[in-house]
């Protein structure tokens, strides 16, 4: 087994060294390493049903899709990312994972415990959700250890409206959170958490070897972290498809929107409202057609129309809101 302790705070990068060194390498892998702020969504999820799109663009928040299952998980640099990639699959189940985890935490005087199908928890409160993939005869299996997460921009980062969104995916299940320091006498840093679980690891696999990205590692890393992992078409045109509902109220009246979205592509769009125009505003919907349902493709577009045509007393930025 190789140990790494990846530096790297970019969400999209690391997930594609994950899905590297899953698919690109046979021996067995030990990594830590943290992202900034971001949201993780799960391969079957629908990423527009799980984010709060509006304070995400505001904070800056990256979303990234990875490829195992589960639910969105919200990291930030208070939170620590473990990963195995074993090639034996027998008996490499959520059990044997998690339990290396808490054996590592009791070091620390933390009595953690297995929870439902991929969750640990302390005092019945979660703190580490744990997904996996298998490819080519490879486990990954990886999972969070929130120190001390900014538990108020996890709230709003994944607080979602069930108005808004409707249709398939597989839903994130929102569980009762806490962060490990709050169960310690005596606060500790990430650099302390990172040290006690590689001691821990580095004592119960007696084979395992410090490893270091190659230059070669990273030139395959970031061709697939710029082709796959920081595109639009796997972050958001993976999801399944939905119906959007979005409402604003502005200086000439209300203003609903409603659209279908296929891969992540708005495929139907209508405008309802009492307010009062001076071209139809079918005409309007209908260039809306074929646009990515994201903020800054849609603020391209509907930054070359002019919006008061069909919406009296509306901009581009009111019709924006209601978009997104």
């Amino acid at each position: 087994m190789i140990y790494i302790y990846n530096e790297n705070t970019d969400p999209h990068f690391n997930l594609a060294a994950e899905e590297y060194m899953l698919c690109g390498k046979t021996e067995d892998v030990f990594m830590l390493w943290q992202n900034r702020d971001a949201i993780i969504v799960g391969q079957n999820q629908n990423t527009a049903a799980e984010i709060n799109r509006s304070f995400v663009d505001e904070n800056s928040i990256a979303v990234v899709r990875r490829i195992t299952g589960g639910g969105a998980v919200f990291h930030d640099l208070g939170n620590l990312n473990f990963t195995f990639i074993q090639n034996d699959r027998a008996g490499a189940d959520f059990a044997y994972f998690g339990n290396i985890i808490i054996g590592a935490l009791r070091t620390l005087g933390i009595n953690a415990a297995l929870s439902g199908r991929n969750d640990l928890e302390i005092d019945g409160r979660k703190f580490s959700g744990n997904a996996r993939a298998v490819k080519n005869g490879r486990v990954l299996h990886h999972g969070t250890m929130m120190l001390n997460i900014a538990l108020d921009k996890l709230g709003s980062a994944l607080n979602v409206s069930p108005e808004k969104i409707a249709g398939k995916g597989v839903k994130s299940v929102r569980s009762r959170v806490t962060n490990i320091n709050e169960h310690l006498e005596t606060p500790i840093e990430v650099d302390r958490l990172i040290n006690v679980i590689s001691s821990y690891i580095m004592q119960k696999y007696n084979e395992i070897k410090p490893y270091e990205f190659t230059p070669e590692d990273l030139d395959a890393i970031n061709q697939l972290r710029e082709q796959k992992y920081s595109t639009y078409e796997w972050n958001y045109g993976k999801s399944p498809a939905y119906n959007f509902t979005g409402k604003q109220k502005f200086m000439g009246g209300n203003l609903e929107t409603r659209l279908n979205v296929i891969g992540g592509v708005i495929t139907e769009a209508v405008i309802y409202g009492d307010f009062f125009f001076r071209a139809d505003v079918g005409l309007l919907a209908a260039q809306l057609i074929g646009a990515r349902h994201e903020k800054a493709a849609l603020q391209k577009l509907l930054g070359g129309i002019d919006i008061d045509l069909y919406i009296n007393g509306a901009t581009a930025r009111d019709l924006l809101a209601a978009l997104i």
